[in-house]
């Protein structure tokens, strides 16, 4: 079985509403309870969200060819505390992380994949990881806090962020059980409704219940992806729902989730949410990392109709919610064929993240270029004959082979590593 390591999730439930993958974005804090800092991404209060969004906004500009402000790298690696964890936010960093200041896995996983990203973290990153290890629950998952009962997100966020920093996600075990055994106990069975899908976690009695956010970020975490996930080639073979074993052959729940995901996209073109007291709406953040776990597995025909609505609506909800929503939709455009982070639905997502924080070192210019020649490659090794390759040279202009390997390896995988 391939392993799929990245050197390029999601956060718990418990604090969905911070990130931006809220069924509606939240109304901006006109008076934020702490200041701002400089250096972190974003005008609302921090308290429950500042290092999950600053590591979605790091990780969104590292695939971009952008290389953040010394600010804003050092303001997340800042936050982090002398045993490794992170918390939701620090705002005094002078000070030692307090005894009963509540750190959590989601925030640790996110900076640590935004750390192991960016290079030049080493130490961070090992402590990090470190105190990951530390806190795996007894059936090989993660909580959103130490010793809190394992859930999908948290385990899926946590097993992307290891992978990232060079572990062997199916050999770390505790109990006798990995990160992948614990996703396969929250997979429903491929009889019965809802087929494939995940859930958040058991409910009182042992149930499981079917959650598109979870099976997103499963998705994700059997694939040993991180948060920006990957687009991959096609994969005829993703239909229907198949009996996996989380030791040898997790990718096969991986693509059990993505098939069912496809399935409730298809039912409105978007993911649905309703908030308590409200009818349904659109669930524009569920939506797009809908997409990026769609694209991750190959499905990339099914992810073409909810990708031309995000696109189309998109636009209020990414600025009311900010520099994560933002990012969220740069992992889409990364991912997802036939989407270009310079023109999303008419608006340049590279521009307007970096516009919500401090101004990058520098900016790549030529990522302008890199949609054309990720697309020519695609319809290259979709011709799979000798006049492949001359499609990818008239679609990109002439560019140079090495232009198209150099580019390949940066759209599967940036910095990809077995351990």
């Amino acid at each position: 079985m391939k392993y799929r390591h990245s050197a390029a999730a999601l956060a718990a439930t418990a604090v969905v509403f911070a990130s931006a993958g809220s069924a509606v974005a939240a109304t901006p804090s006109p008076t934020p309870s702490v200041a701002i800092p400089d250096g972190l991404y974003g005008t609302t209060d921090p308290t429950y969200d500042g290092v999950w969004r600053q590591s979605l906004a790091l990780l969104a500009q590292d695939t971009t060819g952008v290389t953040p402000a010394d600010s804003a790298v050092a303001w997340l690696a800042g936050q982090q505390c002398a045993n490794g964890a992170f918390a939701a936010f620090r705002a005094d960093t002078g000070k030692p992380c307090a005894a009963d200041l509540m750190v959590d896995t989601n925030s640790t996983a996110a900076a640590v994949q935004a750390l192991a990203a960016l290079g030049n973290h080493d130490a961070g990153v090992k402590k990090a990881v470190t105190w990951l290890k530390s806190v795996q629950n007894a059936d090989g998952g993660w909580g959103y806090t130490p010793g809190g009962a394992t859930d999908a997100n948290s385990t899926s966020v946590v097993a992307g962020a290891l992978a990232q920093a060079g572990v062997t996600v199916p050999d770390l075990r505790k109990g006798g059980k990995s990160p992948y055994d614990a996703l396969q106990k929250l997979a429903l069975p491929c009889t019965g409704t809802d087929a494939g899908a995940f859930a958040y976690q058991p409910d009182k009695k042992g149930k499981l219940a079917a959650n598109a956010d979870a099976t997103a970020a499963a998705v994700l975490g059997l694939l040993d992806e991180p948060l920006t996930g990957s687009r991959q080639d096609d994969d005829a073979s993703a239909t229907g729902c198949a009996t996996f074993d989380a030791g040898t052959e997790p990718e096969k729940g991986g693509h059990n989730g993505a098939v069912w995901l496809a399935e409730a996209l298809a039912e409105n073109g978007r993911l649905m949410s309703s908030l308590p007291g409200a009818e349904d709406q659109p669930d524009y953040g569920n939506t797009a990392d809908a997409i990026v776990a769609l694209s991750s597995a190959g499905l990339n025909d099914r992810a073409a109709a909810p990708l031309r609505w995000l696109e189309a609506n998109s636009k209020e909800w990414a600025a009311q919610s900010g520099p994560a929503a933002y990012a969220q939709l740069i992992f889409v455009a990364n991912a997802a064929k036939g989407a270009d982070v310079h023109d999303f639905g008419g608006q340049d997502l590279v521009e307007l993240l970096n516009a919500t924080g401090p101004a990058p070192r520098s900016i790549d210019e030529p990522t302008r270029a890199t949609t054309a020649v990720r697309d020519a490659v695609d319809k290259a090794r979709e011709k799979d004959d000798d006049g492949g390759l001359n499609v990818a040279y008239t679609v990109a202009g002439g560019l140079v082979v090495g232009a198209l390997v150099g580019f390949v390896l940066v759209a599967r995988g940036r910095k990809r590593r077995q351990a």
